[in-house]
């Protein structure tokens, strides 16, 4: 018989204790979820992954089909990457987490997806603190450049799960991170908020154009719509 609820795995971190779990919801008609909690703080469920996709599928349609290289920060249950992946013109993906046993949730097939990213050759997952390296001067890979950069980490740019995150919501951390895209590049971003806009200013003081667009999602939970908002700019250039 298939459990109820199972925790899947436990680890001790630098931000706190991180959980896997599996639950049955009975008011679903007993659908299986994949949850995540990180210091008590609940991340992400594979019921709700409409703004994720999103944060990929609205990012790259900016580059109009270009063959392109792409940053995804943050893996999570990898919803973000299987969506970039999804992507014909995506010719490498390379997915920056912070957290190894993330990664290893992948590599050990205990998440859905997993073996869709650890399969495909144009992707890797690499172990490293996203925000230190789009702040850096050699950036994501020996300053090689990218033209796309989705990031899901951060519950809202004002939200962190690390108060060390925050420098990189700032016109110096965008501006570095902006010196890593290919002239033309564009930046998704994910937030579990409304738009607002101090920093949709913020990001045009960076970028060359910028918006925000609010995607919708069914939640039967709650018997009604939620929503999150996916932030897109766009580096000058070709």
């Amino acid at each position: 018989m298939n459990k109820v609820f199972e925790e899947l795995d436990f680890q001790p971190t630098a931000l706190g204790d991180l959980v896997l779990r599996r639950r049955r919801v009975a008011m679903l008609g007993d659908l299986e979820l994949y949850e995540v909690t990180l210091a008590e703080d609940f991340l992400m469920t594979s019921l709700f992954h409409a703004v994720e996709d999103a944060v990929s599928d609205l990012g790259l349609r900016e580059l109009n089909g270009i063959a392109c290289d792409v940053i995804v920060g943050g893996l999570g249950l990898g919803y973000t990457a299987v969506a970039a992946l999804a992507h014909a013109n995506v010719r490498t993906l390379r997915v920056i987490e912070f957290l190894q046993p993330v990664i290893g949730w992948h590599q050990r097939g205990l998440v859905p997806l997993g073996e869709k990213l650890t399969s495909d050759p144009r992707c890797q997952l690499v172990q490293d603190d996203f925000f230190a390296q789009a702040m850096s001067v050699d950036g994501f890979d020996a300053g090689r450049k990218f033209h796309a950069v989705l990031l899901d980490i951060d519950h809202t740019p004002r939200d962190h799960l690390s108060a060390l995150n925050a420098a990189f919501y700032t016109t110096a951390g965008l501006g570095a991170l902006s010196a890593h895209l290919h002239p033309g590049g564009v930046f998704s971003l994910w937030s579990d908020d409304p738009p607002e806009e101090d920093f949709l200013h913020l990001l045009r003081t960076v970028f060359v154009s910028a918006r925000a667009e609010v995607v919708t999602f069914p939640n039967p939970l709650l018997d009604r719509e939620s929503a999150g908002t996916v932030y897109l700019a766009r580096k000058a250039g070709a």
